[in-house]
């Protein structure tokens, strides 16, 4: 019998008829509206969710839902393997009715979990945008936005406040918004507008000053024996990055980049990590070419290798130099924890 996994990952991530929360508010009506039974923070931005999510949840006593993954589907419900199977075997007959995508899947499967587990606090991490978003079906008391950088620019807008115009849309009447300044505070007028972080969304959620505990996940700003693994997949987040990277410079970056990114800018900004590049991809349908990644390099690097398959990508970047850097997407961190 085809495990739950297996039938999650033949589903189109993609809706065929347009991105909209129809189908979405459909499925979970047949499911008895799980996301009525917890009360939420809703992440939305460019970078930092998933952990903005983990610290959230962890300071409020709940759970969160977070996405892409690293280290394995059941990541984003924050259970294990056995409990992420029995999520989307609870949601599967009515997806396999309505036709939902991969991403409506599993949001509809972590709403209904957290229902199953008697979670009453959630911090929700956005998909793509917000307003159009598989999430934004919960009546969130509390909006994060966490940055905002050109990204899915063909969905969500070719500037950035027509990005922040998509992601602010999820903050309903009532909500507290926090964010990050007060650049798209205007976009959010009739809302209570507070500045700063995760602590802040979570002293809104509170109501009370708070100490945000400490949250970690396999591929942000990963520290291991010799190796450096985030999945930084914007020129920002690469930024963000080199501050906060242990050593400064001397890195053998591993990169793999998807085409619709900012690529020149993103391998740019990783040079200053290190001279050397080994090129690679990675198994998602978006990802560039790693004969594309290097020849994009050369730019900016001194010496570029090209090995195609992540994992002989990384053999060969340890040989190189004593210190990696592995990064650029975090579908490149999810292809090497599944051969681990």
């Amino acid at each position: 019998m085809q495990s739950a996994t297996s039938w999650l990952e033949a589903l189109s991530p993609w809706p065929k008829d347009g991105f909209g929360t129809e189908r979405m508010l459909e499925l979970l009506d047949r499911l008895g509206n799980p996301q009525r039974t917890f009360e939420a923070v809703h992440v939305v931005g460019t970078k930092g969710k998933s952990t903005a999510a983990r610290r959230i949840a962890g300071t409020i006593g709940g759970l969160a839902y977070t996405s892409p993954h690293v280290s394995g589907w059941h990541e984003r419900l924050q259970t294990d393997e056995a409990g992420f199977e029995r999520a989307i075997e609870r949601v599967r007959p009515v997806v396999e009715e309505l036709g939902a995508t991969q991403f409506e899947t599993l949001t509809a499967a972590a709403f209904k979990d957290f229902e199953v587990r008697g979670v009453r606090a959630a911090a929700v991490e956005a998909g793509l945008g917000g307003r159009l978003d598989a999430t934004n079906v919960i009546d969130a008391r509390v909006v994060l936005l966490t940055n905002v950088a050109l990204e899915h620019t063909e969905v969500l807008g070719e500037s950035r406040e027509l990005i922040a115009a998509e992601k602010l849309a999820v903050a309903g009447p009532g909500a507290v918004v926090v964010l990050p300044d007060d650049e798209f505070a205007s976009l959010v007028g009739g809302n209570e507008v507070r500045v700063g972080g995760a602590r802040e969304a979570a002293e809104a959620f509170l109501g009370r000053p708070v100490e945000l505990v400490e949250a970690s996940l396999p591929g942000r700003l990963e520290l291991r024996d010799g190796e450096v693994r985030d999945g930084a997949h914007t020129p920002e987040a690469v930024e963000w990055l080199l501050e906060r990277l242990p050593e400064p410079h001397d890195y053998v970056v591993v990169a793999s980049v998807l085409g619709d990114k900012d690529a020149d800018g993103i391998l740019e900004r990783l040079a200053r990590a290190g001279r050397t590049l080994v090129a690679t991809s990675s198994s998602n349908e978006r990802a560039l070419p790693a004969g594309e990644v290097a020849a994009r390099a050369r730019t900016w690097f001194e010496v570029v290798d090209l090995v195609d398959e992540p994992r002989e990508a990384l053999r060969r970047a340890h040989t190189l130099g004593p210190r990696v850097l592995v990064t650029g997407s975090l579908y490149l961190l999810a292809d090497l924890s599944r051969d681990e």
